[in-house]
Order: C-alpha cells, then sequence, then structure tokens
C-alpha cells in the first residue's frame, strides 16, 4: 500500500505541484468514475480505489426535511430510523448485526435536502451489503407498536440535541425567521408537536411516496471493479420495482425587505450573535458557465475563516483590544435550497453581541473598500484543493461528494471543474461579492441572550440504543 505524504509535507507537496502546473486529476487515488442507469431507472456511480481492500455502498434518496409538509416535520428522519426496523427476511436488527459480521460499518443520515445509508466493508463482502440494503430499500416495514417505541427515541434525540442545546434552539430559531415560505425553515428532526402527532401512516405514506428507485442514487467507492458492481446491482438493486417521482412544486421564498432581528433567551453563560445573509448558490447550470458570485463567496469565506489567524481571528479575538473569544464565517455553495452567509462570534468579556455584529460587519465593509491580497487569495485557493485531494484519502469521502453531487443534479466531476473555476476567481471578484450582498436587506440577525444557569439541572441520561 502507498501511505500519504506526511500532514506537514502535504502543504508543501501541493505548492509545488501548482507551481507545476499539475492537474488535480494526477493524483494517486484517481481512477476514472463510471455512471450506469439501472434496468428500473436507479443511478449508479462508481469510484475505484484499489490502495486498500475495503469498499463502501451508499444509497442517496433526493428526500429530505424540505418535502415534508406542515403538520409532519421530522418524518424523513423518522423514517430513516424506521429502515434499521427490518424486512420479511431480514427481522428487526438484525441488518446491523449482519453487516457487523461481515466486518463492516454502517449509518445513516438526513439533512434538509437527502437522506443517506451507507456500509463500508471488506471489498469481498460488497455484494453482502448490496443485498441487504436492496431489501430494505424495496422491503422496509414494521408495526405500529414498533414505530411508536423508535418515535420516542426520535423526541429523545430531539430533546438531547435541540431542547437541551442553548445553540441548536437558536439555529432553529433563525431558520424558521429566515426563511418565510420556504421548507428549509423546518427543522430536520421535527418540531415537538409535529412528533408527538405522528402516526405510522405518515412515515409509511412518505416512504411510499419518495422512496423509489428513480429518486436514489447507489454509490461504490474502493477496491471494485466498475462493470462488476454494475452486475451485482442489476442483481440487487435493479430488480426494485419503480414508481414516478411526484412532482416537486416550487417554493419560493420571497425577496426580503428589511433586516429580521431575533433574540433568543436561554441559561447559557456567554452571548452569541449570528449574521445570516441570503446570497446566491451554485447549481449545475451555473457550473460550467456563470455561477462566478457563489464561487467568489466560497473564496470570500475562506479569506474570512479559511485558516488560522485569517481576518476575523486577527480583527476580533487576536487584537490587544479584542471583542470575541470565537468567530467564524460559513457558506454553504451547493444544495436543493437557497444558500445562506453565515457569520458568527462569541462576545469576549466586557463586549456586547452588538460590539461583535458591528465588527463582523465592518471586516466585509473592508473587503468591499479595500478587495484582498494575491497572497490571500493564492494562500485559500491553495487550500481549497489540499482540501479536495486530502479527502481522497478516504473511500467514504469519495463516494459521500459523489452522492452528494447526485443529490444537487451535479456531474461526478463536479469536484475537479470547481477547482478549474475557483483558480480564476479574482481579487476583483472576491471584493464585488463583499460589496453586493451584505446589505441590510438580505440580513437576519440572531442573538442568544444569557440568562441565570439552572443549578438544579442535572444531564440527560443517554437513552440505550442509538441516536442516528
Amino acid at each position: 500500500m502507498k501511505h500519504p505524504p506526511s500532514l506537514s509535507l502535504r502543504p508543501l507537496l501541493l505548492l509545488l505541484a501548482l507551481a507545476a502546473g499539475w492537474a488535480v486529476s494526477a493524483h494517486a487515488a484517481d481512477v476514472a468514475v463510471r455512471q450506469f442507469t439501472l434496468a428500473n431507472g436507479m443511478a449508479l456511480i462508481v469510484k475505484p480505489d484499489h490502495r486498500a481492500p475495503t469498499a463502501v455502498n451508499m444509497v442517496w434518496v433526493r428526500v429530505g426535511s424540505m418535502d415534508e409538509v406542515d403538520g409532519t416535520s421530522g418524518v424523513a428522519h423518522v423514517l430513516e430510523h424506521m429502515l434499521f426496523k427490518g424486512t420479511p427476511t431480514v427481522p428487526e436488527g438484525e441488518f446491523s448485526r449482519k453487516v457487523a459480521a461481515l466486518g463492516g460499518t454502517e449509518n445513516a443520515f438526513t439533512s434538509k435536502d437527502y437522506t443517506g445509508y451507507y456500509q463500508q466493508v471488506p471489498a469481498n463482502r460488497l455484494l453482502d451489503v448490496m443485498r441487504l440494503e436492496a431489501d430494505r430499500f424495496a422491503h422496509n416495514q414494521w408495526s405500529d407498536a414498533v414505530f411508536a417505541k423508535e418515535l420516542e427515541v426520535v423526541k429523545e434525540e430531539r430533546r438531547m440535541r435541540t431542547e437541551d442545546e442553548p445553540h441548536a434552539r437558536l439555529d432553529e430559531a433563525m431558520d424558521a425567521t429566515v426563511f418565510l415560505a420556504h421548507p428549509h425553515r423546518r427543522p430536520v428532526v421535527g418540531w415537538m408537536s409535529d412528533l408527538d402527532a405522528m402516526t405510522p401512516d405518515d412515515a409509511r405514506a412518505f416512504y411510499q411516496r419518495w422512496y423509489t428507485p428513480t429518486n436514489a442514487v447507489v454509490v461504490v467507492a474502493g477496491d471494485v471493479d466498475a462493470d462488476q458492481v454494475h452486475t451485482w446491482a442489476e442483481q440487487t438493486y435493479g430488480s426494485i420495482a419503480a414508481r414516478p417521482v411526484p412532482a416537486r412544486k416550487p417554493q419560493t421564498e420571497p425577496p426580503q425587505a428589511g433586516m429580521r432581528r431575533l433574540d433568543f433567551k436561554a441559561p447559557v453563560e456567554q452571548a452569541y450573535v449570528a449574521l445570516a445573509f441570503k446570497v446566491p448558490g451554485l447549481g449545475a447550470q451555473e457550473l460550467d458557465s456563470g455561477g462566478d458570485d457563489a464561487l467568489a463567496l466560497t473564496v470570500l469565506a475562506a479569506v474570512l475563516d479559511g485558516y488560522d489567524g485569517a481576518r476575523l481571528e486577527r480583527a476580533l479575538t487576536q487584537s490587544r483590544d479584542h471583542v470575541a473569544d470565537g468567530v467564524s464565517a460559513h457558506y454553504g455553495l451547493t444544495g436543493r435550497g437557497p444558500q445562506l452567509f453565515i457569520l458568527s462570534g462569541v462576545p469576549a468579556a466586557g463586549k456586547t453581541s452588538a460590539q461583535v455584529e458591528k465588527a463582523l460587519r465592518a471586516e466585509v465593509a473592508r473587503v468591499a473598500r479595500q478587495g484582498v491580497t494575491e497572497a490571500e487569495l493564492h494562500r485559500v485557493k491553495v487550500q481549497w484543493m489540499a482540501g479536495e485531494i486530502y479527502k481522497r484519502d478516504s473511500v467514504f469521502n469519495q463516494a459521500n461528494a459523489l452522492g452528494l453531487h447526485w443529490i444537487n443534479g451535479l456531474a461526478p466531476d463536479t469536484d475537479e471543474r470547481l477547482i478549474a473555476r475557483l483558480r480564476g476567481v479574482t481579487a476583483q471578484q472576491v471584493q464585488a461579492v463583499a460589496a453586493r450582498y451584505f446589505g441590510d436587506d438580505a440580513l437576519t440577525v440572531a442573538t442568544l441572550l444569557p440568562q441565570p444557569l439552572d443549578k438544579n439541572h442535572q444531564p440527560r441520561a443517554p437513552m440505550a440504543g442509538p441516536l442516528r
């Protein structure tokens, strides 16, 4: 097995590669990605990587909380839990035991845009997990009693990860303030009142509506032969009966007409402020032509908070009279729904959230006035490329990226095309987006207001079993 270079050498090697004009496709892990369509319309993407005798099998379904309707929030995530509850031939709990017996690991995840399931196993057991996954995709079933029991697990997950976490509750409230019409306003885990009212038939109907082969992709990466995987996929996934994918009605967010503010009280020791700006994202149509603003926003986020000592850290946390103990900048770039550019910070002792808010906006305004340096631009581009290359050391990360691209309607080679486009982003473009998208009419400010801590509060005891 060829070992990757050490972390200390990697940035230097990458800089040398850039100087030499190497393409990203020169990386040792690169083998052509193959894409197929199975007989029932299900997509299949295969990425061979022969550096280790392991393989990842993933199934991504293009459905998430944004596809729910009011009154059933959380049903996409609940259904993810229910897919572990058995089929006519695999009893409840047996799926995970079988994967473990194969020497593998497995789990699942739900987001606003998608639901995914995966197993990583020795490459010679890939067919076994493909059979298991295809079986539960096609034949998932469970009793009302099993549903009621698992629903309590999901409610406890909400209590532990959201209701007992002030920052998570603030994020939830901020989404509900940022979006009026778009379904991204709903939490993935669901509102507790909706979970309380959820029925087994709500989940069964969601399963029947969205879990069809034409709304899903199988992604396999690792020590595999693409043609052999195609044959196995036809034998397993390809035999699942297909149903039409329901039409998705557009749910367009109306233009924002003025700044929105949210004050959120919670028992915490430190205040916190988050600034969410509505900005454009990058879709499939913009990847080849257009989309320059989205790419420039990606670079702007990295200039502000992409490395140790970046602009936000230098200005807000490292100066002698610093206003913040911590700061961050985040931008999503791609997704099925609208994108946000989020700046956040924790006020330092003796400072206020208003001062942090002002300082965060001042740094973006400084870029809008003065631009960024070529040194900053070069540094963040190198780091982006490094991240794209480093993630190929993991077959899971390779499969994960391919699944995300499919969900968003992007081609398998999107990473390479993004890098090529990002290389061309100019300092002038970064300055232009800093000036264009950070006005009051695009902004929602959410402030966490500290309240006295409950000295009698006891941490919640974790429930038995996984909180997926």
